[in-house]
């Protein structure tokens, strides 16, 4: 399996051109084993491990609203424009490459533009709007994760439950965010190899070298072959049923109280007049 593609430059020396796509195999089939690992833990050892949480005291509980909301409307809008946007580069970058021939070009990069409008969005949305640190991994994350390492070990630990957001969404989002950025920062580089009615991109092939152009396309492949893995174990997780209560927060926009307190820590996920924020 050849990890890179390489050619000539016009004086005849080797360059590289772009990723090898062999990697989208990999990539795709690490999405499934990763599902099947997860689907056979989730069935033999989770249930082993699994501790009930404390029941939150009346007072608290008196104070959480029937409906809590989780994700604001235009944070749900936000959501799904981008999911489709993401979607759609996936198909268009990758369905050619399968030798499915259409006109995809045009579409790929509309696509990307969108997503890019969606992440500077998001960006000021979450920076000014929202509950920006919620999300982000902060040294309690890391103590919960040992914790969590120690139980799954077999050992007698109290965990309890969790803010807003789990580890494991954070690192997903963490992992979205990087190698979001960069697929974006590279497409938009990618886009001045091709002609469009972007008056701020004019089309510009020598604006690299031919082996700086091969490191860009090479970074925007490996970038987009991630979002391969990371898309099939997204989805994995949003279709669970026992996940489906957070798939129905991102269509609705709200939890119900006995999920809210049944996953979530009143102390760390503090439920307000303004917790529609996040």
């Amino acid at each position: 399996m050849e990890l890179f593609q390489f050619g000539t430059d016009p004086w005849g020396q080797e360059i590289l051109i772009r990723l090898g796509w062999g990697l989208l195999t990999v990539s795709f089939w690490a999405g499934i084993i990763f599902i099947l690992f997860h689907a056979v833990y989730a069935v033999v050892w989770k249930p082993r491990v699994a501790v009930e949480g404390g029941a939150a005291s009346p007072g608290i509980e008196a104070n959480i609203p029937e409906k809590v909301v989780r994700h604001t409307g235009v944070a749900r809008i936000f959501h799904w424009v981008m999911s489709a946007s993401m979607l759609t580069l996936l198909a268009t970058g990758f369905l050619p490459i399968l030798g499915l021939d259409f006109a995809w070009l045009n579409i790929h990069w509309i696509s990307g533009v969108i997503l890019i409008l969606c992440i500077l969005y998001h960006i000021v949305h979450a920076s000014f709007f929202l509950d920006f640190w919620s999300i982000w991994i902060l040294p309690r994350d890391l103590k919960e994760a040992v914790q969590r390492t120690k139980r799954q070990l077999g050992q007698s630990v109290d965990v309890g439950k969790h803010g807003k957001y789990p580890l494991d969404h954070k690192l997903y989002h963490l992992a979205v965010t990087f190698f979001g950025l960069i697929v974006s920062a590279t497409g938009i580089l990618m886009m001045m190899r091709i002609d469009h009615w972007l008056p701020v991109l004019a089309r510009n092939d020598t604006y690299f070298t031919d082996p700086n152009w091969g490191i860009v396309y090479t970074v925007h492949g490996f970038s987009a072959v991630l979002f391969v893995m990371l898309t099939i174990t997204h989805i994995y997780f949003s279709l669970r049923p026992d996940k489906l209560w957070i798939t129905k927060s991102m269509i609705f926009g709200w939890v119900s109280r006995s999920d809210y307190l049944a996953h979530h820590d009143p102390e760390k996920w503090v439920v307000t007049d303004d917790s529609s924020k996040g």
